[in-house]
């Protein structure tokens, strides 16, 4: 079998390692790995380059970290002390047809895709990628709720904020494991599907009354919710778990005034779960370059 595909990855974490693997294998793509000099090339599976000895003009794809690039096109690298830069001169021979791939966005990334008329994939905006690693942040959220407590999930309180793809798996598996789950929502729908599943439904406008005696409080919504008038209802023992994106949605300065244990737990699947989330992003990566 010919490889079909040339694939740049430019940076990445733990869950990269799996992803480069299993897109040599899944996808017959020919890997190039820029950032990896703390890994052993057999390990990473992947062609291990600098970036001036990648040719632009025969890529399909290049990969970046979940982060995205810097304001100036910095890649973030993890097993790399070397700078890594995109630049835009460099950018400007890659071929029409190929797809940039990133985690997340940012206005530098976006316009610079958009002035070479470039497409650009924001993996964790897709609802595929967000439906898949709903489950290892689930996971990663009682993984931390049991690490900071010291009284089991069973029989506990937990307030989940918002039933979005997120909220709706941390929500079920908290409840699998014996907890009495209350859910927090604005959607009528929302309300209606938690209730159906055997749990305890409530409107957001009464949550500063909904989170007494909670627990553990865990936040999926991207925006400040977790308030003071919010904080204050909450018992200084219990445990706030903020799962949404920078900057979160907890108001973290003043739970530290309660002495409240806030934590802001971001990427929990490449943490807690790095292979499974790799391999979730070469199978969503894979369908897209093969349907394009």
């Amino acid at each position: 079998m010919t490889t079909e595909l040339t694939i740049a990855v430019l940076g990445g974490d733990a869950r990269y390692l799996e992803m480069i693997r299993s897109l040599q294998c899944s996808a017959n793509a020919s890997v190039f790995a820029v950032g990896f000099e703390k890994i052993n090339q057999s390990f990473t599976g992947g062609i291990q380059r600098e970036m001036e000895d990648i040719d632009p003009e025969q890529l399909d794809a290049i990969i970046l970290p979940i982060p995205g690039l810097g304001p100036n096109g910095q890649i973030e690298t993890v097993f790399s002390d070397k700078n890594i830069q995109l630049t835009e001169t460099w950018m400007d021979r890659l071929p029409k047809e190929c797809v940039i791939f990133t985690g997340i966005t940012n206005t530098y990334l976006t316009e610079t895709c958009k002035k070479r008329n470039l497409r650009l994939v924001s993996l964790f905006d897709r609802d595929d990628v967000a439906i898949y690693n709903s489950i290892p942040t689930a996971e990663g959220a009682i993984m931390t709720a049991i690490k900071h407590t010291d009284f089991t999930i069973h029989g506990s309180k937990v307030t989940v904020l918002g039933f979005g793809r997120v909220g709706m798996s941390v929500a079920a598996k908290f409840d699998a494991l014996g907890a009495d789950v209350h859910v927090g929502s604005i959607h009528d729908a929302d309300i209606a599907r938690i209730s159906q599943m055997g749990m305890h439904a409530f409107f957001l406008d009464r949550l500063p009354e909904m989170v007494q005696n909670s627990d553990i409080l865990i936040n999926t919504i991207p925006a400040l919710v977790v308030k003071r008038p919010v904080i204050e209802q909450l018992p200084t023992q219990g445990l706030i778990i903020d799962l949404a994106s920078k900057p979160g949605g907890v108001d973290f300065e003043y739970a530290k005034k309660r002495g409240i244990q806030a934590i802001h737990a971001l990427g929990l699947p490449g943490i807690v779960a790095p292979k499974t989330a790799g391999n979730i992003l070469s199978v969503v990566i894979k369908q897209i370059l093969t349907n394009s």
